[in-house]
């Protein structure tokens, strides 16, 4: 079982236009959806679409519109009460593939309910095999609280996932190697943060095919304890770094509908790799597939494994860091 946890979850409505999105005008719509939202959540939605089994943790009251979305799609999940309704998302699609996004701030998340999240998320994580932490943090949560998760994870003996940024991460990365997780995974924005490498020369080397800087990041991340970090970088695909070596993958090119949730599905698919028992190109190859299938759906919708081609997904060895020769005594 895989557990995910979205501190901060939505409703997410995408609104598609008929042409362009210009300031100050109106405009026409050509459909308009609603999902359950928020990053954890968007990893549950890919991995039981796959058939795998899965459950959300989340703050929601009873009655809420997410909680009967999640139902709707048969997602099984655990929430606990808080004190105002989930937030609205919503999404502007272009016909281009340009999507604007406004996110509300979610409501605050108090001193019980966050007592409640943290003892339902380690109840429900006692017998998974991987636990995952995605999104960002409402309101009123300490910075340091996907550390003080990891730390209490660790004694259950699942492994944990983590994909979040700004301030939070920031926050976990302070507590390494103690917080380190088994898998991160960082846009190339994050892993400037978090490495103090030049977000420029990362997103430039990788356009150009040079990933060197991206796995010279990685490494210093894998150098203090994170399992495996699986960056994500848009159009040039995805680097995995291991303790074992480094790996790119990239994919041929679709015609991009809206890049909400690829990260998650993403994660979801390197997490369907890594319980199959794959080795990690194999798990980079997944993950960049599954990727690759988000942006080619429109709005907030989430590829199955009918969507998903790792056939056209090209991985090779960056670089594999040198085995020590056997002792002789």
């Amino acid at each position: 079982m895989i557990v995910t946890l979205t501190a901060n979850p939505s409703l997410d409505r995408t609104v598609g236009l008929t042409g362009p999105l210009e300031r100050g005008r109106v405009h026409r719509t050509e459909r308009s959806t609603v999902d359950p939202g928020g990053k954890g959540i968007n990893v549950a939605r890919v991995l039981h679409a796959a058939s795998t089994e899965v459950v959300a943790v989340l703050p929601a009251n009873t009655g809420d519109p997410l909680l009967t979305a999640l139902d709707e799609q048969g997602i099984t999940h655990r929430a606990v009460p808080t004190s105002g309704p989930t937030r609205n998302n919503i999404t502007v699609a272009e016909p281009d593939g340009t999507t604007t996004k406004l996110n509300e701030p979610g409501t605050p998340c108090t001193g019980r309910t966050l007592g409640e999240l943290h003892a339902a998320l380690l109840e429900c994580a006692q017998d998974a095999a991987w636990t995952v932490l995605s999104g960002s943090l409402p309101p009123g949560v300490p910075e340091s609280w996907y550390a003080d998760l990891v730390d209490a994870l660790r004694s259950l003996g699942c492994r944990i996932a983590i994909d979040t940024s700004e301030r939070p991460l920031l926050a976990l990365a302070a507590r390494f190697p103690a917080a380190a997780p088994d898998v991160i995974k960082p846009n190339s924005d994050e892993l400037a943060q978090l490495t103090g490498a030049d977000a420029h020369e990362l997103e430039s080397g990788a356009a150009s095919g040079d990933v060197g800087a991206v796995v010279d990041a990685g490494r210093v991340l894998v150098d203090r304890g994170v399992g495996a970090v699986l960056a994500t970088l848009g159009g040039a695909g995805a680097v995995l770094v291991t303790e074992a070596g480094a790996w790119r993958a990239t994919a041929a090119d679709v015609t991009v509908r809206s890049t909400v949730g690829a990260g998650d599905s993403s994660l979801a698919g390197y997490l369907l790799a890594e319980r199959a028992g794959h080795e990690p190109a194999e798990c980079l190859r997944l993950a960049v597939a599954y990727g690759t299938a988000a942006v080619a759906l429109p709005g907030t919708a989430l590829p199955t494994p009918d969507s998903v081609d790792p056939s056209r997904v090209h991985v090779t060895d960056v670089h594999r860091r040198p085995r020590p020769l056997p002792s002789h005594s």
